[in-house]
């Protein structure tokens, strides 16, 4: 059986990282946390369940998982955020491809819990994310808040069955909350990349990000919850693009 390090960044996540790190023990050698100094309980929590506990401040995503996998024990890194968690089915094909990996990495469906309710469209699902991998093949790379993980050209990629369960937002606070602060992120990351919010961007995206979510990517069907996550999802995306031409008004 090839070793597997699971690594999970983590900043006050007291209520999700156990459900992680219960889920990852099925599967892994090795845990690492990477904590950006939690004031609540998770770094207790964090060393009950056997991980590893490292702190550095938190200076971005991308940044903060690619240090992340420095402190793994093993090549093969499983890369969860603290509220996601391995159904069982993915916990079966993990360990079967660990077995006798015959490929680089691999991508999984991700399943997205939204208030109590698992959202199945509005392009929420399947979700695929490349969270299991050959550290030596790849990095961390994207626009924060938007990491995504780029191998090597030649490197393989195949599918697992299963999902990975993302318990995202408790509460609709919480969506405001997270809207927020990756909106912050993003804005910075597009002003230093000199990227503009031309009139376009700031009122005609939200409406194509509303109408793509809700009508062409179905999420009428997920109900109450997809019109909210559509609505919600077209505010982000003015917001964003309304604190970038903030950002470029103020260099100027």
């Amino acid at each position: 059986m090839t070793p597997v390090s699971a690594v999970i960044i983590t900043y006050n996540e007291e209520r999700n990282i156990a459900r992680c790190l219960a889920s990852v023990r099925q599967v892994a050698d090795d845990i690492v946390v990477l904590d950006s100094y939690s004031t609540d309980g998770t770094e207790r929590i964090a060393r009950e369940h056997g991980a590893r506990f490292f702190q550095h401040a938190f200076d971005g995503h991308i940044e903060q998982k690619n240090r992340a996998i420095t402190h793994a024990l093993h090549p093969w890194v499983l890369s969860l955020d603290a509220d996601e968690a391995l159904d069982d089915r993915l916990v079966r094909s993990i360990r079967d491809a660990m077995r006798d990996p015959r490929a680089d990495g691999y991508t999984m469906n991700r399943l997205t819990n939204y208030c109590g309710g698992w959202i199945r469209h509005g392009g929420w699902y399947p979700d695929v994310k490349l969270r299991l991998w050959d550290s030596r093949k790849g990095k961390w790379t994207g626009i924060n808040p938007h990491d995504r993980y780029e191998m090597a050209p030649e490197a393989r990629i195949a599918h697992l069955s299963g999902d990975i369960l993302h318990y995202s937002y408790y509460s609709l606070n919480d969506h405001y909350r997270q809207v927020e602060y990756f909106t912050t992120i993003a804005a910075k990351a597009y002003h230093e990349r000199g990227r503009r919010a031309s009139l376009v961007k700031r009122f005609i995206s939200p409406v194509a990000k509303f109408m793509g979510a809700y009508v062409f990517r179905l999420g009428f069907m997920d109900g109450v919850r997809g019109f909210t996550i559509a609505r919600i999802s077209a505010y982000a995306t003015w917001l964003k693009y309304s604190k970038l031409r903030a950002l470029q008004t103020g260099s100027r």
